[in-house]
């Protein structure tokens, strides 16, 4: 039997991290009453995520006459840390995002990573997997159903948590540490500040 983290609506639902930069771990947090749920997942995962919220949300916009907010609204702006305890329930693996026109709210399911399908390399290994796990519910999953402002804000907030980490160069795009930065563009060179 699978478990079900169903937050509909959940009275905290965010992107956060721990950690300093260029060791962070990410993490989407939801959370009604005292119940506290969190998931771990890549940075990169969370950039996506947030995009796709937004450009689900703008799709919507366009296509229906429901009246979505083209921006998050200020009340519900989240600048507060992830609650704590921070217990990793899973890590994520594939998510989908969906919209429901019946109750005008964003679905998020967060699904578990799967390391049989991430440890092989034969793609027709990779296809029979595939089937099978279409066909086996997954031990855990994170379903979220958010409002449409409060959709926003979750993008808005994990948008700002994806760009709070390191600079990046302006030469080669790579993070630069507090240390220093070997920048392959000045041939494995520091540069310094002029």
């Amino acid at each position: 039997m699978s478990v079900v983290h169903r937050f509909d609506p959940p009275d905290r639902f965010v992107a956060g991290t721990v950690g300093e930069p260029g060791a962070r771990t990410f993490f989407l947090q939801a959370r009604e009453g005292r119940r506290l749920v969190s998931v771990s997942l890549e940075k990169e995962q969370v950039a996506l995520l947030a995009e796709r919220v937004d450009e689900l949300l703008d799709e919507v916009t366009t296509a229906t006459p429901t009246l979505i907010p083209a921006m998050a609204p200020l009340g519900l702006v989240d600048n507060d840390p992830l609650d704590q305890p921070i217990e990793e329930e899973f890590r994520a693996g594939t998510m989908t995002l969906s919209w429901d026109s019946t109750d005008e709210r964003i679905v998020i399911e967060v699904y578990p990573f799967d390391e049989t399908l991430a440890a092989t390399e034969d793609l027709t290994d990779v296809a029979g997997l595939l089937q099978e796990a279409e066909e086996t519910p997954p031990e855990e999953l994170l379903v979220v159903r958010l409002d449409s402002g409060r959709a926003r804000a979750f993008a808005k907030r994990a948008l700002q948590v994806v760009g709070a980490g390191r600079p990046t160069c302006p030469f080669c795009g790579g993070p630069i540490d507090p240390e220093g930065h070997l920048c392959p563009r000045a041939n494995g060179f520091k540069r310094r500040d002029p």
